[in-house]
């Protein structure tokens, strides 16, 4: 479960900074849009793409803190 939650977070974390250098440069980096589809299809997420990427980020930091907390088996 611990390796399954780091890789998660980690996925997330990556996923949330990448969204938001894409966003922060009009697309540009083709290769960085995989939030791109959450953003995308979301309705009530049109113009507030920069703030969810960072909330995927900030939702990859706090699922790694989570998975430091939980023991090793």
């Amino acid at each position: 479960m611990k390796r399954f939650l780091e890789v998660t977070g980690s996925l997330l974390l990556i996923f949330g900074i990448a969204g938001v250098v894409r966003e922060l440069t009009d697309g540009w980096f083709k290769l960085l849009g995989m939030t791109r589809f959450l953003t995308e299809n979301v309705a009530f997420l049109h113009g507030h793409e920069v703030f969810a990427n960072i909330v995927v980020a900030a939702l990859g930091v706090a699922v790694l803190v989570l998975s430091d907390r939980v023991p090793r088996r």
